[in-house]
C-alpha cells in the first residue's frame, strides 16, 4: 500500500523561468513600439512597403505575446493540483503555436516574394534601406536581451510511500523551448532585415531590382526550416516522446543480468530542466523499491521518480 504527501510539488518550471519572462516581455515591448512605429510611418509616407513591414511585425509581436503568455500562465498555475505534473510543458506548447505562426509567416513572405519576382513593384530604396537598418538595431537588442536566458540548475528532494517511490534529485541543465521560440522569431527578423538591406542597396546602387524578392525568398526558406525544427523539438515534448538518453543510463544502472529485471520503463520530459520516469522492476524479496531508487541516484536529470517493485 502506497501513501500520499499532500503537499507533494510538482513544480517543475525551470530555474531560469521568472528572469525569461522578464526577457521576453521586455522583446514584446520593443517588437511593439517597433510596429506601431513601422505603421505610422507607412501611413505618413504613403509606403505601402513600410506598411506591410509593420503588418509582418505585428504577428512576430503576436508569437512573442505568445510566448510571454505561456510563461504567466505556467507561474500562475505551477501549484495547481489539476495539471497532474505540473505546467513545465506550456512552455512547448508556446513554443509550437510560435512553429506554427513562423511557418505561416514564412509561406507568406516566400509567396508574394514569388509574385514580386515575376511582377517587380516600385521600391522607395532610401525610406526601406532607413527602417530595415532600425529594424536589425531592434533585433539585435532583443537577441542580446534572449540570449542571456541560459538555465541554472537547482535541486530539491522528496520521496514517499511504500512499493511506490518517487524521488526528486537535481533539475539537470535543458533547453527551455518556449525562450527558445521567441529567439528564433527575432533571429528571423533579424535575417529579413539583414536580406532586406543587401537587397535594398543593390537595387539602389546597381539596380538589381530583382535581388529584392530573391533574398525574400532565401529568407523564407531559412525561416521555415528554422520553424520545422521548433516544431519538432516541441512536438516530442508535447507527446511525451522517450528521453532516450536518460532511459539507457537507468537501463545501464539496473543491470539485466544481474537480479532486478525492468519490466516497463517511461522517461519523459515534463519541464525544461526535469525529466520524469516510471520503472517497474521485479526482483528477489532481498530487494525493495528503496533500493531501487538508490541505484537510481546518479541519473540526475530525472525529477520525479516513481518506482514499481514486484517480487518474482
Amino acid at each position: 500500500m502506497s501513501t500520499t504527501n499532500p503537499m507533494h510539488s510538482h513544480d517543475f518550471l525551470g530555474a531560469s523561468h521568472d528572469d525569461n519572462a522578464r526577457r521576453t516581455l521586455w522583446v514584446v515591448l520593443l517588437t511593439v513600439v517597433m510596429m506601431v512605429g513601422e505603421i505610422a510611418a507607412g501611413y505618413i509616407t504613403g509606403s505601402m512597403a513600410l506598411l506591410a513591414d509593420g503588418f509582418h511585425m505585428a504577428t512576430h509581436a503576436g508569437a512573442l505575446g505568445i510566448a510571454a503568455a505561456a510563461y504567466a500562465f505556467a507561474r500562475k498555475h505551477s501549484g495547481n493540483a489539476a495539471y497532474s505534473f505540473g505546467t513545465g510543458k506550456v512552455g512547448d506548447l508556446g513554443g509550437f503555436a510560435s512553429a506554427l505562426i513562423l511557418g505561416l509567416i514564412s509561406l507568406g513572405i516566400g509567396i508574394e516574394s514569388v509574385m514580386r519576382l515575376f511582377e517587380p513593384t516600385q521600391v522607395q530604396f532610401g525610406t526601406a534601406t532607413l527602417i530595415a537598418v532600425i529594424g536589425l538595431v531592434v533585433n539585435i537588442a532583443s537577441a542580446l536581451l534572449l540570449a542571456g536566458g541560459a538555465g541554472h540548475a537547482h535541486s530539491h528532494a522528496h520521496s514517499h510511500g511504500q512499493g511506490h517511490d518517487h524521488h526528486h534529485p537535481g533539475h539537470a541543465h535543458g533547453e527551455d523551448n518556449n525562450l527558445r521560440s521567441a529567439y528564433v522569431h527575432v533571429l528571423a527578423d533579424a535575417v529579413t532585415s539583414v536580406l532586406a538591406i543587401v537587397a535594398l542597396l543593390a537595387g539602389q546602387y546597381l539596380g538589381w531590382v530583382w535581388l529584392d524578392p530573391l533574398m525574400g525568398i532565401v529568407g523564407a526558406v531559412v525561416i521555415a526550416r528554422w520553424a520545422w525544427t521548433l516544431m519538432q523539438d516541441t512536438a516530442s515534448v508535447l507527446l511525451d516522446r522517450t528521453d532516450e538518453h536518460v532511459a539507457e543510463e537507468i537501463r545501464e544502472l539496473l543491470d539485466p543480468s544481474g537480479p532486478l529485471q525492468i519490466t516497463d520503463l517511461h522517461v519523459w520530459r515534463v519541464g525544461p530542466e526535469a525529466r520524469a520516469a516510471i520503472v517497474s522492476v521485479q526482483g528477489s524479496s532481498q530487494w525493495s523499491a528503496d533500493d531501487v531508487r538508490a541505484a537510481l541516484q546518479p541519473v540526475h536529470e530525472v525529477t520525479h521518480l516513481t518506482v514499481e517493485y514486484r517480487v518474482a
